[in-house]
């Protein structure tokens, strides 16, 4: 073999060919200096189909000089030839049988209307129609076209081709074309102008009939004209055929008149049609045959699809129908699948339609049946994110363009993306991927498929958009007079207020304001439901002014799933948690989904608030920081209560983990500020002592933080100095925590220590001993039953609970004296604490079958039985009770209700803080704080009578166990 075959084949190697012998059998053909023209074949997607099918496009034309002569001259015609014939045998095939086609590639215009509009005959609009697509696909090829163009082009090119065929049927059936005036509406890809290379065009046919013509008559005559017009298209002649024209989406589908009068158009849309059909006619346009019917068609069923969306379930029956289709494709093509499956065209067309059908009522710059101008509409509209839309939009692009190309190869209808190499190398290079072109499209292919179903969940099931398409079309954007009636039908206690408010929201042409536009309508209805909507809607506003500018506030109002659901539900609810959102706005992102809102662990807390206080040396500023985090804890508890994700248990577990991690935190500061002051370490260990509720695990948002303070003295510390350090620092705690701020106060009480409030804030452990020794009370005892050592020395800590457990446990169990002296207690404090003018009956502290009558039942029968059952010896209340049922200490059904009445007294006492943010033992009198309280606690807005009914039975019903239990 020469030196120069060789240099020559490792060229045609490097240039792309594949099959390089056969190859280079070909080159002399191509005659003298073949070097440019194999230049362009070798960008092409196939070069070896490319070189084949010019050679033979060569020797069927008559001057084959002229073409390879137009070929080495003139770059343009021969970049788009080569890749024309590399990327589309069928159109190689086309251009063998029509060789002198090649100069309809020659010019820089695609040759227009005349060679279409004057076919006599099928086979010759089937080469003129033909001729137009290989002038469309050589610039689509060449990227002097975008796939916009392309298919806006080829849309166009189907309507000229319908309008020509039909001209052919009024040919062949002259008595019928002069009977009726007959109209073709063009539905899907083509009504959208975005129509792929191989495609059924779906139409619509109206007819009506022409002056002095019966209309059956002329229905007759619009049949055989509309049949014979479909025929033309999809028969298969020597020329082949265009593509079939496909009428099933006409009213009742197959089983209907292939024809209908305007009039029987409308009825059925009135009466009959399905929510899919409204979805369908979306993209009506009128494109052949009698253009002032087709309009008229047009205009009678738009207000008709723009309505569509008011219909029941419309959103879930649009989703569905979704679902629908990709669980009917073949398992073995679902991946494969760029139109149908998850990721593919489908899902980027059933979101934009989704999207414009409900939001399309109010905004009529929605209204556009071609996808990417809807997209672009939605997205300068503020529906879709920017960066969502960007996305969207260049998937679309992307996909759109490998249809084409998959598509273009055969000019067969098809949507699956092939398996074999070859096949999918020549598809990357048809889409400029020319080195690596197998592995580079797939790469790119997948990438996009996965944005695209990542966005198609979020945008398609946007729960948002279930609520405006359940608004009354008229009131998707209101009028201010519009808006203050409905206002006032809401339920808004200050219609003009409310107004005020909304048009501080949604005035002006920013994007801001129009994403608000979008939002607000919805939330009047959920902030409706609740019974504050007036407090809903000026926390919206006084929060959206505070994060309105952030990129982040209104899109996830608008995309993440129930967000503006809940801030409704939240602000218009609770003073208690959007007070802690004005001070913490940016708090609104805990709403994104449950898990957000799940509680903190206590070492999660504690570990998060000493970082924090570490970060500052100014004790206050460290404590102020540990607050700012409380202060989002206490919103995400809050948040987590009024949205039904955490139920009381949670809650009460939620709320004292946040205590102590702050107690924690704000002890290590005020340790640290003690010893800087001092100059030294600490003579003493020091533990803090959770009691009552915080003790037990069970706090409100109303309870104080009940502790104790116990120290012990370094070896050789003298006991005095040691107890003044740690009385400096119990009171730099509460200093600290005292200091006025932003976040509700945490009140820091160390009443429940021995002697109360008349004894030392802080004692020695062997003090703390010699007083329970000594003094100690059965009130005392009781008290230590909820004891929790929670934070400081860890060995100090255990210590103490050595110390208290033999008094809260005692051996042998209470005596009966102790059992006496409970009771009497227990009944002076009815008699005397329940405050002046408290209802008994809904007092949910003291009150008849409240907290207090629950706790005590259940702490007796701790003291009395403790020490022989361990179980008993726990802090918590339900804990201890579920304890005495396993030991038969109580009966099942008693201590049944005793549960159910503590978890609704509890329940009822919190939500009473969260409606009012005023911390208040007793059911609100004020008939809008009631029912918010009854709202808070799931009765709904409208549900404070059955509250009232439900708490005054459940605690009579306690009461009468608290009788038998406790008083024997």
């Amino acid at each position: 073999m020469s030196e120069r075959i060789v240099t020559h084949r490792g060229r045609l190697a490097r240039l792309g060919f594949v099959d390089v012998d056969a190859v280079s059998d070909l080159v002399p053909r191509l005659g003298p200096d073949p070097a440019n023209l194999l230049e362009s074949l070798a960008f092409s997607a196939n070069p070896d189909q490319a070189l084949r099918l010019l050679l033979e496009v060569v020797e069927q034309d008559d001057r084959p000089e002229e073409l390879l002569d137009a070929l080495r001259e003139r770059m343009a015609l021969r970049e788009r030839l080569s890749a024309v014939l590399g990327a589309s045998e069928a159109l190689g095939r086309f251009l063998c049988r029509h060789p002198d086609s090649w100069h309809d590639l020659d010019g820089r215009d695609i040759q227009h209307r005349d060679s279409i509009a004057h076919a006599a005959d099928a086979d010759a609009l089937r080469v003129a129609y033909y001729r137009r697509v290989l002038q469309i696909a050589a610039r689509d090829l060449t990227a002097v076209l975008s796939v916009d163009e392309v298919s806006a082009m080829l849309a166009e090119l189907a309507g000229e081709t319908l309008d020509a065929a039909l001209g052919i049927a009024r040919a062949e059936l002259p008595e019928q074309a002069d009977t009726c005036r007959l109209a073709v509406v063009a539905l899907g890809k083509c009504g959208g102008c975005e129509l792929n290379y191989v495609s059924d065009v779906d139409v619509i046919f109206v007819a009506e009939p022409v002056k002095g013509v019966e209309e059956g008559v002329a229905m007759r005559a619009a049949t055989q004209l509309a049949t014979a017009m479909m025929r033309i298209c999809s028969e298969h002649t020597p020329e082949g055929t265009i593509w079939p024209v496909d009428p099933a989406l006409r009213p009742e589908g197959k089983a209907g008149p292939l024809v209908r009068t305007l009039g029987s158009h409308i009825t059925y849309y009135e009466r009959w049609a399905k929510t899919w059909e409204f979805q369908a006619l979306l993209k009506a346009r009128p494109v052949a045959g009698d253009r002032g019917l087709a309009g008229e068609y047009v205009d009678a069923v738009s207000d008709m699809v723009w309505h569509a969306a008011e219909r029941p379930n419309f959103v879930e029956d649009v989703q569905s129908m979704r679902r629908r289709v990709v669980d009917q494709i073949p398992n073995d093509r679902v991946d494969r699948q760029i139109k149908l499956g998850p990721g593919g065209l489908r899902d980027i067309e059933f979101a934009v339609q989704l999207l414009q059908l409900v939001h399309g009522r109010g905004d009529d710059s929605l209204r556009s049946g071609t996808t990417l101008v809807a997209l672009e509409a939605l997205t300068r509209g503020g529906y879709v994110g920017r960066e969502d839309g960007a996305s969207l939009a260049a998937a679309y692009r992307f996909l759109r363009s490998l249809e084409h190309r998959l598509q273009l190869a055969h000019l067969r209808r098809t949507h699956v993306v092939p398996e074999s190499v070859e096949e999918l190398r020549a598809l990357g290079r048809s889409l400029g991927y020319l080195n690596d072109s197998t592995k580079n499209l797939y790469d790119a292919w997948k990438r996009h498929a996965r944005e695209v179903r990542r966005l198609h969940e979020k945008l398609f099931y946007r729960p948002l958009l279930a609520a405006v398409a359940r608004l009354p079309g008229d009131e998707v954007h209101l009028t201010p007079e519009a808006a203050r009636q409905r206002l006032t039908a809401l339920g808004y206690a200050d219609p003009k207020a409310a107004l005020r408010n909304l048009e501080e929201l949604t005035s002006g042409v920013s994007r801001r304001a129009a994403i608000q536009r979008t939002l607000v309508p919805v939330m009047l209805e959920w902030f409706a439901e609740a019974p504050n909507p007036d407090q809903g809607l000026l926390a919206f506003r006084q929060v959206s002014e505070q994060l309105g500018s952030t990129h982040w506030y209104l899109r996830q109002l608008r995309d993440e799933g129930a967000v503006a659901e809940r801030m409704a539900r939240v602000l218009a609810s609770s003073r208690y948690a959007t007070d802690l959102l004005m001070r913490a706005p940016e708090a609104v992102r805990m709403l994104v989904d449950d898990e957000e809102l799940r509680p903190r662990t206590e070492e999660q807390l504690r570990g998060e608030m000493r970082a924090s206080a570490r970060r500052h040396d100014d004790p206050t500023t460290a404590v102020g920081a540990v607050r700012a985090v409380r202060r989002r804890e206490l919103f995400r508890c809050a948040a987590a209560d009024l949205v039904h994700v955490a139920d009381i248990d949670a809650v009460g577990r939620s709320l004292s983990s946040i205590a102590v991690g702050t107690l924690d935190a704000a002890l290590s500061v005020a340790v640290r500020s003690v010893e800087g002051e001092r100059g030294r370490a600490l003579p003493t260990r020091l533990a803090v002592i959770a009691m009552g509720r915080l003790g037990g695990g069970e706090m409100s948002y109303s309870s104080d933080a009940d502790v104790m303070y116990v120290h012990d003295p370094m070896p050789g510390a003298q006991e005095q100095e040691a107890t003044e350090s740690a009385q400096a620092v119990a009171n730099e705690l509460r200093r600290l925590l005292s200091v006025p701020g932003a976040d509700p106060p945490m009140v820091v009480d160390a009443g429940l220590r021995p002697e109360g409030k008349s004894g030392p804030l802080v004692r020695t452990l062997a003090s703390y001993a010699a007083y329970y020794r000594r003094w100690s009370s059965t009130w005392e005892a009781q008290a230590l039953l909820r004891a929790t050592p929670v934070c400081g020395d860890e060995d100090l800590c255990q210590r103490f609970t050595d110390l208290i457990d033999p008094l809260r446990w005692p051996e042998g169990g209470l005596s009966v004296q102790g059992v006496r002296e409970v009771r009497r207690i227990k009944a002076r404090v009815d008699a005397e604490r329940l405050p002046r003018g408290a209802d008994p009956a809904t007092h949910t502290k003291l009150g008849r079958g409240g907290l207090s009558d629950i706790e005590w039942t259940v702490q007796l029968l701790q003291m009395r039985h403790a020490a022989d059952v361990p179980a008993l010896r726990t802090t918590g209340t339900l804990q201890a009770l579920s304890a005495s049922v396993e030991e038969d200490l109580i009966d099942a059904d008693d201590a049944e209700v005793l549960a159910r009445a503590w978890r609704l007294v509890s329940r009822v006492r919190n939500a009473v803080m969260l409606v009012r943010a005023r911390p208040s033992d007793s059911l609100p009198r004020e008939p809008r704080e009631r029912s918010g309280v009854a709202y808070v606690c799931g009765y709904g807005a409208d549900g404070a009578e059955a509250m009232v009914d439900d708490y005054l039975r459940t605690t009579r019903r306690a009461r009468a166990v608290v009788d038998r239990v406790f008083w024997d």
